[in-house]
């Protein structure tokens, strides 16, 4: 049977856990955000004669070829990351599962 100091540390690694995942749910969402809109310029790229891009403040006149594949590149990339987030999430959330089970039973134990 668990100390109260050993029930602690579970219970703070448990929330330091939680803290993570909420970490990864906002990266997440943010390449997600990324990835939505690199879709919905390569589309609008798609349908238009001439492209621009932006540098710094001002649009320069672009390459639709070279514009078209830097968007696909950072497209990857987003999605790449995406893949990395979801995988230590599941990760995280494995752990997470498994301490608090053993929190749960560790309780259950001194009742």
């Amino acid at each position: 049977m668990p100390d109260k100091k050993e029930m602690e540390e579970k219970m703070s690694q448990l929330q330091l856990l939680e803290q993570n995942m909420q970490a990864l749910v906002t990266q997440k969402q943010q390449f997600q955000s990324q990835l939505n809109e690199i879709e919905s310029a390569l589309e609008e790229l798609g349908k238009s004669q001439e492209s621009y891009k932006m540098v710094g403040n001002i649009m320069v006149k672009s390459d639709k070829k070279d514009l078209e594949e830097d968007l696909k590149k950072k497209k990857e990339v987003a999605e790449l990351r995406i893949k990395t987030i979801e995988k230590q999430e599941a990760s995280l959330k494995e752990k997470a599962q498994k301490t608090q089970t053993e929190v749960l039973g560790n309780i259950k134990e001194k009742e």
